[in-house]
């Protein structure tokens, strides 16, 4: 399908409405340099949402404007909710998260009986993603997605590394509809959706939703209406919502108290996961945690179906940003962190400064590599996994950015590392008019084993 003094000082030193020009301004910069045809954006401070606003527009063949009332898809953000649901199970007595999931689930390869609920949580199950054989327009039963994902090799074994999984919260959605008893979005609904006054719900094109934003594709230089997929993958565990920026404010409200979730719950879920060797991850269940100059965050995002998403909830400083985006080339995390910086200064995103170059040969090789992506081209050395998430669309997505960013400038390295026999790698690719990150790792024979690509 991760400053109550310094904002009063600035409230009062500036008039609002000058401070609200500059960062639409940023905002809507961020919109043309991207391409996005709308967003969404909501503000909590301290117990209140102090913003709500709408750019540009949900539809552009009828030219109907966000607003906060907009209805956006979730991508990945959805996995917070199922997180909690499956928490909720487990404090019902319905499920144990160290149940192997071969007890819930029938016709499990045996090569999963290694993996508990608590792996499929937090992404340490070794699980990989089925997008490379997944046919995106058949509309698969539960059923015939597991057998599906059953023929996916497994990446490592349980518990042994942490590796991003949508395989792994489809089948929590599965475990979730048989221990619960229902549909796990039915659950969702009457458990947390509802008491919270929220209207989120399961995607479904054949319902009527009022607001309902059309997601954007740009291909060829050209936007598009989202791809098509079929019903029933859009009913999957692992993001498939719609929702409104309002409702995730008022989902971000409700984790300071016990109405929805009880303490132990989210303290649980915002405790990062550990591996056997007893190394931390900067995961939880349902939920990616990291530090913004020395700030503590717990966030998620997503990605679907023509849209973006971010949410950041840096909760020592009582201040939650969320964004949605109606565009596959959005930067949704960008947009969150001109926001997040504009209410508060001190988590202004620091660019990671470069450190010597001492493996020239790696960076000529990303150079070449991003060469090729520009063309619209598969890179040469690249694992069967990496090469496998690295779609024809994609490419010609990516490549649609870097040829408006201009020629490819300077390759700077950030970071390099090394975890058994894996080294890793951190470059940031300086075009005329944009700027990429790149994280690799190179494993056996020199392959890329892991790729990640976003905007600076």
């Amino acid at each position: 399908m991760r400053p109550t003094t310094l904002l009063l000082s600035l409230a009062f030193a500036f008039p609002a409405a000058a401070l609200a020009d500059k960062l639409d301004d940023a905002i809507q910069a961020e919109m043309k340099r991207s391409h996005i045809p709308g967003v969404s954006i909501a503000v909590v401070k301290d117990g209140k949402i102090i913003r709500e606003q709408g750019y540009g527009f949900s539809d552009l063949e009828n030219n109907v404007k966000v607003t906060p009332a907009t209805v956006f898809q979730s991508g990945s953000i959805g996995k917070t909710f199922t997180a909690a649901l499956v928490m909720l199970l487990a404090e019902d007595g319905k499920l144990s998260l160290d149940d192997p999931i071969s007890k819930h689930l029938a016709g499990t390869p045996k090569a999963w009986e290694g993996i508990t609920i608590r792996h499929l949580l937090s992404h340490t199950s070794g699980l990989g993603d089925p997008y490379a054989k997944l046919d995106l327009s058949k509309d698969y039963t539960q059923e015939e997605l597991i057998a599906l994902e059953a023929e996916i090799p497994m990446l490592f074994a349980p518990g042994e590394k942490w590796s991003y999984s949508n395989m792994g919260y489809h089948l929590l959605g599965f475990i979730c509809n048989k221990a619960g008893g229902k549909f796990y979005g039915d659950q969702l609904r009457e458990r947390i959706f509802a008491p919270l006054d929220m209207g989120t719900r399961i995607i479904s094109e054949a319902d009527i939703i009022p607001h309902r934003a059309r997601g954007y594709e740009r291909k060829g230089g050209v936007l598009l209406n989202q791809s098509w997929v079929a019903p029933r993958l859009n009913t999957t565990a692992d993001g498939s919502l719609y929702l409104t920026a309002r409702d995730l404010a008022k989902w971000d409200l409700a984790l300071y108290g016990d109405k929805v979730l009880p303490a132990s719950v989210r303290q649980a879920s915002w405790t990062p996961a550990k591996l056997n060797d007893g190394s931390a991850t900067e995961y939880g269940y349902g939920w990616q945690l990291f530090q913004r100059n020395g700030h503590r965050a717990i966030a998620h995002g997503g990605a679907w179906q023509g849209f973006r998403s971010q949410l950041y909830r840096f909760v020592d400083d009582r201040l939650s940003v969320v964004v949605l985006a109606n565009s596959a080339s959005a930067r949704p995390g960008k947009l969150a962190d001109i926001v997040t910086a504009h209410y508060l200064p001190a988590l202004a995103v620091e660019p990671k400064p470069a450190i010597a170059e001492t493996e020239p040969a790696v960076a000529e090789r990303v150079r070449s590599m991003f060469a090729s992506i520009a063309d619209s081209k598969l890179p040469e050395g690249l694992s069967e996994k990496v090469a496998g998430t690295l779609s024809p669309e994609f490419l010609a997505l990516v490549s649609d950015n870097l040829r408006e960013w201009g020629p490819l400038r300077t390759v700077e390295a950030l970071a390099r590392s090394t975890d058994g026999e894996m080294r890793k790698y951190s470059y940031r690719l300086n075009y005329t008019s944009g700027a990429l990150l790149v994280d690799l790792s190179l494993g056996k024979g020199d392959k890329v084993e892991q790729l990640r690509l976003r905007g600076d």
